[in-house]
């Protein structure tokens, strides 16, 4: 016979041990888009202590939809080795474009990351960053219907060594860092520069160039790259977001080392 208590406890106690065992991680990264799960694939199969936080109850960024709302996405060919290695089989479209059914990616994406070792918790929003020594060393953590609803409900903590910002378009840990810290970033102008309108070929290319330590603890990968140094946007086509991912996750697995 089923009890409704010992189901409750099973979900309460599990989720509990999962969260308490990420307080302190070796990486914590925000948004759960390609650029984000791709990161979270590598660090957890290099066998790093790392932790995914998303906002909204979907996970998967901007790819579930395509290119509105076609849920097909495209990658060129250096795109197309990272999704070989995860085992997602694309289709050549035409010389040097190959494109994948969204849904697949994403799933394929997630359920490769878990596997791998990366714990993904949904409906979490950063509401700051742990700022010690001259340094993101951590993020401030809530509930999102708590933001939602305007609730004053105190925030929880969690330590890093790194951060990285996949939070897309807005670059919401960046654009938090320098207006409650007032620091200087590594960028031209050393603030957040602002997402260029669209060149698919150079947004690909600054998407991964921009992924790089935007300030001391915090990387920047996908869009939220591109936003913080001024790189132009791509639209559906996703290649640059996976190696912006790998690039990102390979430069701190190098640096915990």
């Amino acid at each position: 016979m089923l009890n409704e208590v010992t189901i409750t406890r099973a979900i309460i106690n599990t989720y509990l041990d999962k969260f308490t065992d990420v307080l302190e991680l070796d990486v914590a990264i925000v948004g759960a888009g390609p650029s984000g799960l791709v990161a979270g694939y590598y660090l957890a199969k290099a066998g790093k202590k790392v932790a995914l936080f998303e906002k909204k109850l979907s996970i998967g960024g901007g790819m579930w939809g395509g290119g509105m709302m076609f849920n097909e996405i495209v990658v060129q060919d250096a795109g197309k080795t990272v999704l070989d290695e995860l085992g997602l089989g694309v289709k050549e479209f035409e010389e040097g474009y190959y494109t994948l059914d969204a849904v697949e990616a994403v799933s394929g994406l997630v359920y490769k990351s878990v596997r791998a070792g990366l714990k993904i918790f949904n409906l979490i929003t950063i509401e700051d960053v742990v700022f010690k020594k001259d340094r993101v060393s951590g993020l401030v953590i809530n509930w999102s219907p708590v933001e939602m609803t305007g609730l004053h409900v105190d925030p929880l903590t969690i330590h890093a060594r790194y951060v990285i910002d996949a939070t897309g378009h807005p670059a919401n840990v960046t654009e938090t860092l320098v207006r409650k810290m007032g620091v200087e970033l590594d960028t031209p102008t050393g603030t957040i520069v602002g997402e260029r309108s669209m060149d698919a070929e150079l947004g690909e290319m600054h998407t991964v160039e921009n992924t790089k330590e935007v300030f001391p603890g915090m990387y920047v990968s996908g869009m939220a790259a591109n936003a913080a140094f001024g790189g132009y946007r791509m639209g559906p086509i996703f290649g640059g977001m996976f190696l912006s991912g790998k690039k990102a996750a390979d430069e701190i697995i190098e640096r915990l080392r």
